[in-house]
């Protein structure tokens, strides 16, 4: 009984600390928004401009200050990373880690320069592990959105 217990918290450990330390590869994980698919719908938050539901709003400012505004607001919370891209290649992926375990979530988002010096955006928000996050992907985006316009 002692070494099934014993089995099993090696076998948890061993899970949290994969979950915190996996490589994450920008050639897996640095996906332009327009290519990425909802494969697995609770997992994944997408907004493009073209979203009849949901469009990405609009800003009155050029791409790349729109970039770099949301640079700044993503890396200004905690556990935020960049992974690859950069606000002037106006096409940029984040990992932002949970609190507790450090489960990592991707955030590629590619800012697009429309008429008039205004600006949009897409992105392509998903969890890496499990089958559902619970909303955490939109309710994020969303958050940074408001930090955005405020």
């Amino acid at each position: 009984m002692k070494t099934a217990f014993l089995l099993f918290l090696i076998f948890v450990a061993g899970f949290f600390a994969y979950v915190r330390m996996a490589p994450s590869d920008p050639n897996v994980w640095h996906v332009d928004p327009f290519k990425g698919s909802k494969f697995r719908k609770r997992n994944v938050f997408i907004q493009r401009p073209e979203d009849a539901k949901h469009p990405s709003p609009e800003f009155g400012m050029d791409a790349k200050n729109l970039a770099k505004a949301f640079d700044a607001v993503a890396l200004a919370t905690d556990k935020v990373e960049r992974l690859a891209g950069s606000p002037e290649d106006l096409f940029v992926t984040y990992i932002a880690r949970s609190k507790t375990i450090g489960y990592p979530d991707y955030i590629s988002i590619k800012f697009i320069d429309l008429d008039g010096g205004r600006s949009t955006f897409a992105v392509f928000s998903r969890a890496r592990f499990g089958s559902s996050d619970f909303g955490v992907n939109r309710q994020r985006f969303q958050y940074w959105l408001k930090q955005l316009s405020s």
